[in-house]
């Protein structure tokens, strides 16, 4: 059975361990698939209750992934295994256009910020007890939300997107459970649903956001949540069009039951137009992070929902960290206030790059996107060719692989670090590290 490795046990607890055991050492290889588990359970003399609990524990503990009749296998990298181990290392002499990090020059200076909220909690020290969410930054936040469209609803703050998304994930799903994401999509977003014990369900991503069409094969097919992204799309820059919000939102509203997710990081970075979905079904959640329009170690997002959501959220936050810092609070609340960045300004910085650069590779004849936000996605056929010829050139971009579950290869390239001299040498760069560029030679 499995080869040479033979899965030991006659408790549940003892069956997951053996296997986990078998995984860890090498002897059970990823994408191998396990015994049915009638079969297991006669081999093991055991009932077929004690295996299923077994393969739930260890698909909960992310080391196996479950396709229905298709069986059970190890999954091809631990759960736990972060995409950013697939990253590019950098030598010295080599610039980095991979990071994703926005451009720290259109970042503002946070030291009147941080000094209100210093002088505030000075005289006014936040204790235990206190509210969890700062009423100004409360107001501030419901305000930009109700501007936008979005439906009403209660506020919390979290320490990021991703933790925002993570309790609301865990506010109504459990392991087991399939969740539509972008593919491609933002790669810490598809390492979070596995470690959650969650099976993703992919959704192609055209400029305008998800296709339709796609989404709704996965909603048919049992996706209890959808996360989708508004604008800024990572990797490929896309923003949720007001054709494409109209499409989407008549499609949820024929799954009520869906947990709707909108991720709304480009707040601040972008000058399109929020097109919201919510509302579009029972339980839905809304969240906008600090970190690209102020900086990424503010880790602070805001997050409205369903009340029944936002009230989940809390009631667990209350039972962790308790609550984020109003010292962050405070301060995100003077920069908002104080209009501390100018959306259409950012914008309009990374968007003459981009679309500098997305000029420039096709005047190369290399396709790319980038509607919106920091990030250029170029389509290649040699992901991994692609990426060190280019590392040989000069330039580290980030693998596809990051991003991708089952869409075609590609690269990100971030913007944010690239002059005005950069976009030329690098569209020569990737033309040649693709081969269109010797391709063309020899027209």
């Amino acid at each position: 059975m499995l080869g040479e490795y033979r899965i030991e046990g006659r408790r549940a607890s003892e069956i997951a361990a053996s296997v986990e055991r078998a995984v860890g050492a090498g002897e059970l290889q990823p994408g191998e698939v396990l015994p049915p588990l009638r079969e297991l359970a006669v081999y093991l003399e055991v009932n077929p209750n004690t295996v299923a609990a077994a393969y739930r524990t260890l698909r909960d503990r992310g080391v196996i992934e479950t396709a229905g009749r298709r069986g059970s296998r190890v999954r091809p990298r631990p759960a736990s295994t972060s995409r950013e181990a697939i990253a590019v290392e950098v030598p010295p002499g080599v610039r980095d256009a991979s990071d994703g990090n926005p451009d720290t020059s259109l970042l503002p200076p946070l030291e009147r910020a941080l000094a209100e909220a210093a002088a505030r909690s000075a005289r006014r020290p936040v204790l235990y007890g206190a509210p969890a969410v700062d009423d100004e930054l409360a107001a501030l936040a419901r305000s930009a939300f109700a501007a936008d469209g979005v439906a009403e609803g209660p506020i919390a703050v979290t320490s990021g997107s991703l933790d925002a998304i993570e309790r609301v994930l865990a506010a109504h799903l459990r392991p087991g459970d399939t969740v539509a994401v972008e593919d491609p999509g933002w790669g810490s977003l598809l390492d979070l649903i596995p470690a959650l014990g969650l099976r993703p369900a992919p959704v192609g991503v055209d400029d305008e956001g998800p296709l339709p069409e796609q989404l709704a094969r996965a909603l048919q097919d049992g996706a209890r949540a959808a996360v989708i992204t508004d604008r800024a799309q990572n990797p490929t820059g896309a923003a949720v069009s007001r054709a494409r919000a109209a499409q989407l939102r008549t499609l949820l509203s024929g799954h009520p039951g869906t947990l709707l997710i909108e991720d709304d990081h480009g707040h601040g970075i972008v000058d399109l137009p929020l097109h919201p979905l919510s509302g579009a079904t029972d339980h839905w959640a809304l969240v906008r992070s600090t970190a690209k329009a102020y900086g990424p170690d503010l880790r602070l997002a805001v997050l409205t929902g369903d009340p029944v959501t936002v009230d989940r959220v809390r009631g667990r936050q209350r039972l962790g960290p308790g609550w984020i810092s109003h010292l962050l609070q405070v301060t995100v609340a003077h920069l908002w206030r104080t209009s501390a960045v100018d959306p259409e300004e950012v914008a309009g910085a990374y968007g003459r790059r981009r679309e500098s650069l997305i000029q420039a590779l096709a005047e190369r004849g290399v396709r790319a996107r980038g509607r919106s936000g920091m990030n250029v996605w170029v389509p290649v056929p040699d992901e991994t060719g692609a990426v060190a010829r280019l590392l040989h050139a000069g330039w580290a971009v980030a693998p596809g692989a990051r991003f991708r579950l089952h869409s075609p290869p590609g690269i990100r390239i971030t913007v944010s670090g690239l002059s005005d001299g950069d976009i030329i040498p690098v569209a020569e760069a990737v033309a040649a590290a693709t081969g269109v560029g010797e391709a063309r030679r020899y027209e």
